[in-house]
């Protein structure tokens, strides 16, 4: 078993549901240091960071990465169990598109977390260590920072470390989130940049009455319609070359009393927005709320803004990530801003380039998450030449 893949197996079983981060970043300080990182751990609350560097001065590169995971659901949905990494044949009997995980019969590691990032934290590990080993008088700082709260609130995770940064001035030059990325094959998507998300909670009141004397009451549910109608037909921006124009999506309404012959006094409604730098999140905030407004709609609403939209542009980072990924991997990749959000936002304001280089990430969050056991031992190789190829030309 290579040193990747026992690594990785390592950190499945430990059940690391967020916030917990069950011993893994303890497991994997214990190497760092004995490669010559000094570590320092960060708990904020009940989370866990560990920030490890080797190294001093400029330029910094960072590999960031998360040791929680999400729930598994129902173990007896899996085919093994979620925390005891299981190796076998991607072509399990049911699954919906076994091609997106490779081809039928090669082998993936199964496990919860084995793509969503165990396997990217295992293999950013290993090639710290390699690189350090081949360069142990290296220019500028290497470092590994990771969180227990990246799955979770991700308030005292990476959120609350960059704070400590700024207050301590420490720069982060280059930064590689080794989130899972590509789509069907290690290396075919890079993300340089990420949309903003912006999440509302609205509170819309009303007359409790009842259905049949409907002029004795007034219902949120009638009052809402036409203004929710409206803000999801509104053509918010056209967006950009980075970016898609901005999205607005509901994902909950909840009214009613239990009883069908009411009208409830009171509605709720979560909407969110995810938005590339054609919009601010002020913006947005001001033109849905004058909506409500116009449609008469008696509300409050809070908002969370989880992160601003970030884009690296063509510089050293992406340059050295293109490159190592041709050398290995044979592949122009994709060049995205797509998809949600990742501790990236977090880092991105410190002044840093961030991409997101990882591996497939067709089966993350599912039942039977599973990576492909070829990408993963060819990934810390990848990772290593990335960091050589920056620090060299930064």
């Amino acid at each position: 078993m290579s040193d990747v893949l026992d690594l990785t197996c390592e950190l499945i079983r430990r059940a690391s549901v967020t916030p917990d981060d069950a011993g893994c970043q303890a497991l994997i300080a214990a190497r760092l240091e004995r490669a010559g990182f000094a570590i320092e751990h960060l708990r904020f609350g009940d989370v866990d960071n560990l920030w490890a560097t080797h190294g001093s001065g400029a330029p910094v590169f960072v590999f960031l990465g998360h040791t929680d995971v999400v729930p598994s659901g129902p173990a007896e949905a899996w085919s093994s169990p979620p925390f005891e990494p299981s190796i076998r044949s991607c072509d399990v009997p049911g699954r919906e598109n076994p091609e997106a995980v490779g081809h039928d019969g090669t082998l993936h590691l199964y496990g919860r977390g084995a793509a969503d990032m165990k396997s990217g934290v295992a293999a950013m590990v290993v090639a710290l260590e390699d690189f350090v080993r081949g360069q142990p008088d290296h220019r500028g700082t290497v470092a590994l920072l990771v969180t227990s709260d990246e799955e979770g609130m991700a308030i005292d995770g990476v959120r609350r470390v960059a704070d400590l940064f700024r207050e301590r001035g420490q720069r982060i030059d280059a930064c590689v989130v080794g989130e899972p990325s590509s789509k069907a094959r290690l290396g075919d998507l890079v993300r340089i940049g990420r949309r903003g998300s912006l999440t509302g909670r609205l509170r819309v009141e009303g007359v409790q009455g009842h259905v049949a004397y409907p002029d004795q009451a007034d219902n949120p549910i009638h009052r809402i319609a036409p203004a929710l109608a409206e803000l999801v037909a509104t053509r918010w921006d056209e967006g950009n070359a980075a970016f898609p124009p901005t999205s607005f999506q509901i994902s909950n309404i909840e009214a009613g009393t239990g009883a069908d012959n009411v009208i409830p006094g009171r509605l709720r409604v979560v909407c969110n927005f995810r938005f590339g730098t054609a919009s601010t999140a002020q913006d947005l905030r001001e033109r849905s709320e004058a909506i409500l407004r116009r449609h008469g709609v008696r509300f409050s609403i809070d908002w969370h803004l989880s992160g601003e939209p970030f884009l690296t542009p063509d510089g050293p980072l992406r340059r050295a990530a293109l490159a190592a990924i041709a050398s290995h991997c044979g592949i122009e990749p994709e060049q995205s801003t797509g998809g949600g959000t990742s501790d990236g936002r977090f880092i991105a304001p410190l002044g840093a380039e961030v991409i997101e280089l990882g591996l497939c990430n067709a089966t993350i969050h599912k039942v039977d998450e599973c990576v492909a056991i070829a990408d993963l031992e060819r990934l810390p190789a990848l990772y290593a030449e990335v960091a050589r190829r920056h620090l060299a030309t930064a």
